[in-house]
């Protein structure tokens, strides 16, 4: 049986020293509970909610703190794309890439990652029906690159608010790739203010039950002080809490795979 993933880090690439106390932290933590640990950290922001918000610390140097993650805890790393350019630019550097939700049709985006030959994240656009993510993953497939990931992260639910419709799950997995909820992203509050709000109290109800539901991982960002991130202030998990928090999750992933195991 495939371990479960759990894709866990901070927002964007803030400091060096940030990225590995998060790395230090969790991956122990997920060996211990027999989770499949991917680091995750945007190496430049594209997507912000004003022109004064924080985007990066530069493209070639985040991308080495990235680089040296992965060889420093022997783990892989996920970075957002945003560009065919960026594709080129991220992919030596990381095992897999990941197209943000408003990118999520971008044909030429999507064939870019592809092309790499590192597995894609596509991440479901909040606009878009879950059946529609079978187009999406046929755009990378056509490359010959069939290592495809597909993330549901909440769809628009008038202005300024997201919704979580768990049959979603269920729907992308008909299309035979992982599907990893978004438990962060999901709870954020788009826009309205100089940067999005959120309301993290319902990450570790959402995450349960996107876990009950039938999922192959989940994506949390997280950070030592939430409050002092540089991105998604409102919507990282503190990483004091992390522990408990993929404690709970190991206890639904193991009920629901028992109960499946007894019914088959």
């Amino acid at each position: 049986m495939e371990k479960f993933i759990i894709i866990a880090g901070p927002c964007v690439v803030e400091s060096k020293e940030m990225l590995q106390e998060v790395a230090a932290t969790v991956a122990p933590i997920c060996a211990e509970l027999g989770f499949d640990y991917v680091f995750k950290s945007s190496y430049r922001k594209a997507n912000r909610t004003s022109v004064s918000s924080f985007t990066g610390i530069g493209d070639e140097l985040a991308v080495e703190y990235l680089d040296e993650i992965r060889d420093e805890f022997g783990l892989r790393v996920l970075t957002d794309i945003h560009t065919e350019e960026e594709a080129e630019l991220a992919a030596p550097f990381v095992d897999i890439l990941q197209i943000p939700a408003f990118l999520c049709r971008q044909t030429s985006l999507l064939q870019a990652a592809g092309l790499t030959g590192r597995t894609v994240n596509i991440k479901k656009g909040q606009f878009l029906a879950p059946e529609d993510m079978a187009k999406a993953a046929a755009k990378v497939k056509a490359t010959g690159n069939n290592n495809i990931w597909l993330t549901e992260r909440g769809t628009t639910f008038g202005y300024h608010d997201l919704v979580v419709d768990f049959r979603a799950l269920d729907i992308m997995r008909e299309s035979g790739y992982p599907v990893i909820y978004d438990a962060t992203h999901s709870v954020q509050m788009p826009g309205g203010g100089e940067q999005s709000g959120g309301q993290p109290q319902y990450i570790r109800s959402l995450a349960r039950a996107a876990v009950a539901v039938g999922i192959d991982g989940l994506f949390i960002e997280t950070h030592p002080n939430p409050k002092e991130a540089k991105s998604d202030a409102a919507t990282q998990l503190p990483l004091s809490e992390i522990g408990n928090f993929l404690e709970e999750i190991a206890r639904v992933h193991a009920a629901i795979t028992s109960t499946r195991a007894k019914k088959e």
